[in-house]
């Protein structure tokens, strides 16, 4: 049987099914803000995208993080059953029509169609260690 669409990786199919995913940012006071999110992850560019309220605690987290020149470091993780993966990263909040509406579309792609929301940001990790039992194409132990 041949295919014009290479399998894909395990790891990188645990990102793509539907699931609930938690991220943790870091409040000012340095202590850790842990909330459930839906992820959408991109194995070629690494990044992985979390669409929020401008208002929220997590954007602000990272944006306070930023503000003091350091970088925003945020994990994201997911589990069902055995298998478990969490990102980790480096964060920026970005809210250009482009990068909400491309993020958004993401977000419809792997969980339903969001809510509208005229404050909605899409906050971008840059991924650069990944653990766990499943995780994507390109962090092989």
């Amino acid at each position: 049987m041949s295919t014009d669409t290479p399998p894909v990786a395990e790891g990188d199919a645990f990102w793509q099914e539907r699931r609930t995913c938690f991220l943790t940012t870091f409040r000012p006071d340095g202590t850790p803000h842990l909330v459930p999110v839906g992820v959408t992850y991109d194995p070629g560019t690494r990044i992985a995208r979390v669409i929020s309220d401008g208002g929220s605690r997590k954007v602000r987290n990272i944006r306070a993080a930023l503000a003091t020149g350091a970088e925003a470091r945020v994990a994201v993780g997911q589990v069902e059953g055995r298998r478990w993966c969490t990102l980790e990263g480096t964060a920026v909040v970005k809210d250009d029509p482009a990068s909400v509406a491309d993020a958004v579309s993401r977000y419809a792609d792997r969980y339903r169609t969001p809510r509208v929301n005229p404050n909605r940001v899409v906050i971008e990790i840059t991924v650069t260690r990944a653990m766990g039992t499943a995780r994507p194409s390109g962090f092989d132990a």
